[in-house]
């Protein structure tokens, strides 16, 4: 029962999501609101809040990013922060986008690009991420270290996720896309580790394959 439940859940939380990319893509995100989207969605406005509290959060629950501080937190002893990241970031580009979810993910990209208060929110969360992920290497190289590291890691990420949905954007296949984003991450972590000097994650330095080093 608790796995017909919650299957149930998963369902209006996407019928939702669906229904209000619908509309946003239609008439404009800032043009629409709460309740439109609940009575397309054949909700309450309660359960519409209750899956999404906010309208910026249907659009930017998926594409909100990752927890880089999580990751660099979670780190196996002896692996940088830079390998941590690179692995992570390699498994989740050898991730394809199915073709049947690549109009949905397109839709939603330009529905962001198109609204300045979605790209302000888009922003807010990206720095919230990045302090986040400061705070996390200031504990081992301090304040001013972990900020500026915090800072050319999170810039790098966010222009691999530019260019590669720009190219989505622009009609490049999926498959090629996502092979030109593998090429680009490798090259964006050897930016970030040989271009400032390398031992850039602690515990230990890291070779660019990711792996790990005892200390």
């Amino acid at each position: 029962m608790v796995g017909l439940r919650e299957l149930k859940k998963e369902r209006t939380g996407r019928r939702i999501a669906e229904q209000a990319l619908r509309l946003f893509a239609e008439r404009g995100f800032e043009d629409v609101t709460m309740g439109e989207i609940a009575q397309a969605a054949e909700v309450a406005r309660a359960t519409l809040f209750a899956y999404y509290p906010t309208k910026e959060s249907l659009v930017l629950a998926d594409v909100a990013g990752d927890d880089l501080a999580a990751v660099v937190a979670d780190r196996p002893d002896g692996q940088s922060a830079l390998a941590a990241l690179r692995t992570h970031h390699r498994a989740l580009t050898a991730g394809q986008v199915a073709a049947a979810d690549l109009p949905a993910l397109l839709a939603r990209v330009r529905v962001i690009q198109a609204s300045p208060s979605l790209r302000a929110a888009a922003d807010s969360l990206q720095y919230r991420q990045r302090q986040a992920l400061a705070d996390v290497l200031a504990e081992e190289h301090g304040d001013a270290a972990g900020t500026l590291m915090a800072a050319q890691i999170a810039a790098s990420l966010a222009a691999l996720q530019e260019r590669h949905f720009a190219r989505l954007v622009a009609g490049t296949p999926a498959e090629q896309a996502g092979r030109i984003l593998a090429e680009d991450l490798e090259l964006a972590f050897d930016l970030l580790e040989h271009g400032h000097g390398g031992g850039y994650g602690g515990r230990g330095s890291s070779s660019g394959s990711g792996g790990t080093e005892a200390r």
